[in-house]
C-alpha cells in the first residue's frame, strides 16, 4: 500500500520524538502518536501527496494495515488469552495459594529474585511467552518479600530477549539462523546462530547482571530508590491493586489450580510450535529445524487457547468458580490487556514507519558502509549503530534483519576474520535496544506482566542496561583489536561490570541513606 522515500536524516526524527516525549511526559500513548503523525507528515510531504488531512489518512491506514498483520494480530489474540487465562486462575485462587506455599520454601528477598530471574531462563522459547508467565506466576512471591514491581519488570525484562537471542531453540534463533544462512556465509541456519552466541556480549552480561543484583542486591540509581521505598513502606508500585482486592476476597484454589493452567500452557505452547512447524509432518525434519520452521505467534495462540480450556474442566466441574464467574473472567481478564494492545500496536506502527516508509535503517545502514572505520573498530562500531537504531525503532527484529546483510558486506571486503565477532555485535545491539526501549514490545510486555508502570520500568532500568551496553562497548573494541580474543574479551567486560556495580551502588547508597520514606 505504501512505498519507502529517501527522505535521509529526516527518517530517524520520528522515533526521537517518540522516545522524547515518552521520558519527558512520562505518557507513552500520546508520544507514540505523535511520533507516528510526525513521520507521516514527513512522508507526504516528501512524496507530494498532501499536507495534514492526508498525514492522518497514511497514519491511521498503516496502524490499520500494521495491525492486520497475521504475525501481530496473533500476539494480540494470545494477549487476550493469556489475560483470560491470568485472571481466572487469580479469582479461583490458585496465584494466591502459589505466593503462600512459594513464601515456605523461599525464605528471603534474594532467594526470591533468584527464583525469578532462573524461571526467566527457563523459559526461553519466546520472549513474549517469558515476559508475561514470568509475571504472572511471580508476582504473588515478589510481592510477599516487598520487591518492587519495577526490580521484577527489569527481571523479567532482562530474561527474556537477552535469554532468546542464545537460545538455540527459540523462536528467535529461528528468526536470527535463517537470516544469517540467507547471507550465504553459513552452512546452515542452526550453526549460524550457535557461532554468534559466545560474543553476544549484551545478552550474555545483561543475564549476569540480573543474577549478581538478584544475589548481592547491589542496586543503584532510580532502582534503588524504588527498592528502598518498597522495602520501608511496602509501596511496590502495584498497578493491579483493584484484582488483588478480589483475590483477598475470592477464591479457594490450591497450588495446583496454578501449576496446572501455566503447565498446559507451556506444554501445549511447545507441542503448537512443533506441529506447525512440521514435526510430524513425515518429512523427517529434527527438533531444531521444526522450532526453526514454526508460526511462533500462532502457536502461542493455541496454546493459550487450549490451556484456557483445560483451566475451564479442572475449575467448573469442581465447583471451584461456576460457569457463569468463568466465563465473565475471560472478559474481564481481556480488559486488562486494553492498555498493552494500545501501546504495542503504536510501538508496532512507528516501527513499520521507520523501516518501511522513510528508510530510518537503510540511512543508518549506509552510513556505516559508506563510513572509513579502522578494522579494529568494526565490532564496537556496528554494535554502537544497532543498538542506537534498534532503541530508536523498538525492535531488534527489524534492525539484525536490516542489518545483517550489510554487515556481511562490509565484513567480507574488510575484515573477514571478524565476521562472527561483528555479527554477535550487530545481534548484541539489536538486543540493547529491544531490551530497554520504550517503544518495544518486550519492554512494553515486561512491564504489563509484572503490574508495573510502564514508564517507570523503562527509567529505572534505564541505567542498568546502559552500563551492560557500555561494557558491551568496551568488550568489543577488545575483541576488535584482539582479533576476536574471547578469553581478554570477557576477562574485561566482566571485570568492568563488577567494578561499575561495586562502584555505582556505593555512590547510591550514600545519597539514598539520606532519604526515610517511611516518615
Amino acid at each position: 500500500m505504501f512505498e519507502t522515500v529517501d527522505v535521509g536524516i529526516l527518517s530517524i526524527i520520528p522515533p526521537i520524538i517518540a522516545i522524547v516525549l515518552a521520558l519527558i511526559t512520562k505518557e507513552v500513548i500520546s508520544a507514540l502518536l505523535i511520533g507516528i503523525l510526525s513521520g507521516t507528515l514527513i512522508y507526504v510531504v516528501s512524496s507530494g501527496g498532501g499536507g495534514l488531512v492526508e498525514m492522518g489518512t497514511v497514519a491511521f491506514g498503516l496502524i490499520a494495515e500494521t495491525v492486520g498483520e497475521p504475525g501481530k494480530f496473533n500476539i494480540i489474540l494470545f494477549l487476550g488469552l493469556l489475560g483470560a487465562l491470568v485472571y481466572v486462575v487469580t479469582i479461583a485462587g490458585g496465584s494466591r495459594a502459589y505466593g503462600n506455599w512459594a513464601a515456605t520454601k523461599l525464605k528471603s528477598r534474594r532467594s526470591a529474585q533468584l527464583a525469578t530471574s532462573v524461571l526467566g531462563v527457563i523459559i526461553f522459547v519466546d520472549d513474549y511467552f517469558n515476559c508475561l508467565t514470568v509475571g504472572t506466576v511471580m508476582k504473588p512471591v515478589t510481592d510477599k518479600y516487598q520487591i518492587s514491581r519495577a526490580k521484577l519488570a527489569y527481571i523479567i525484562d532482562s530474561t527474556a530477549a537477552p535469554v532468546c537471542i542464545i537460545a538455540p531453540i527459540s523462536s528467535w534463533a529461528a528468526a536470527v539462523g535463517s537470516t544469517l544462512y540467507e547471507t550465504g556465509a553459513f552452512q546452515n541456519e542452526l550453526s549460524a546462530f550457535i557461532a554468534t552466541i559466545p560474543y553476544n556480549l549484551y545478552a550474555l552480561l545483561s543475564i549476569l547482571m540480573v543474577i549478581i543484583l538478584s544475589v548481592t542486591n547491589l542496586d543503584f540509581g532510580p532502582m534503588a530508590r524504588v527498592e528502598k521505598k518498597a522495602i520501608e513502606t511496602g509501596e511496590l508500585g502495584a498497578l493491579d491493586t483493584e484484582l488483588e482486592e478480589k483475590i483477598l476476597m475470592d477464591g479457594k484454589g490450591t497450588i495446583w489450580d496454578l501449576i496446572i493452567p501455566i503447565s498446559s500452557l507451556i506444554a501445549f505452547s511447545i507441542l503448537s510450535m512443533l506441529q506447525n512447524g512440521g514435526y510430524w509432518s513425515g518429512e523427517g525434519l529434527s527438533l531444531s529445524e521444526a522450532f526453526g520452521n514454526c508460526d511462533a505467534s500462532a502457536a502461542l495462540v493455541m496454546g493459550a487457547f487450549w490451556a484456557l480450556l483445560v483451566t475451564f474442566l479442572l475449575f467448573v466441574p469442581r465447583k471451584l468458580i461456576d460457569f457463569k464467574t468463568f466465563m465473565g473472567g475471560i472478559g474481564e481478564g481481556i480488559k486488562t490487556m486494553v492498555p498493552a494492545y494500545i501501546i504495542l500496536t503504536l510501538a508496532w506502527t512507528i516501527g513499520a514507519l521507520c523501516q518501511d516508509l522513510l528508510g530510518t535503517g537503510l540511512f543508518i545502514g549506509e552510513l556505516v558502509k559508506t563510513s572509513s572505520i579502522p578494522v579494529g573498530l568494526i565490532p564496537a562500531m556496528i554494535f554502537l549503530v544497532s543498538a542506537l537504531l534498534s532503541f530508536s525503532i523498538g525492535t531488534a527484529w527489524g534492525t539484525f534483519g536490516i542489518f545483517i546483510p550489510i554487515v556481511v558486506m562490509i565484513s567480507q571486503f574488510t575484515a573477514p576474520e571478524l565476521m562472527v565477532v561483528t555479527l554477535s555485535a550487530t545481534l548484541a545491539g539489536s538486543v540493547f535496544g529491544d531490551h530497554c526501549s520504550p517503544i518495544s514490545d518486550t519492554t512494553i510486555l515486561s512491564s504489563t506482566g509484572a503490574g508495573c508502570d510502564h514508564i517507570q520500568h523503562v527509567s529505572t532500568q534505564m541505567l542498568y542496561a546502559v552500563l551492560v551496553a557500555t561494557c558491551s562497548f568496551i568488550g568489543y573494541l577488545v575483541a576488535g583489536l584482539s582479533y576476536g580474543n574471547l578469553l581478554l574479551t570477557w576477562v574485561t567486560s566482566v571485570t568492568l561490570l563488577i567494578v561499575s556495580l561495586v562502584v555505582f551502588h556505593r555512590i547510591s547508597k550514600a545519597k539514598l541513606d539520606q532519604l526515610n520514606f517511611s516518615n
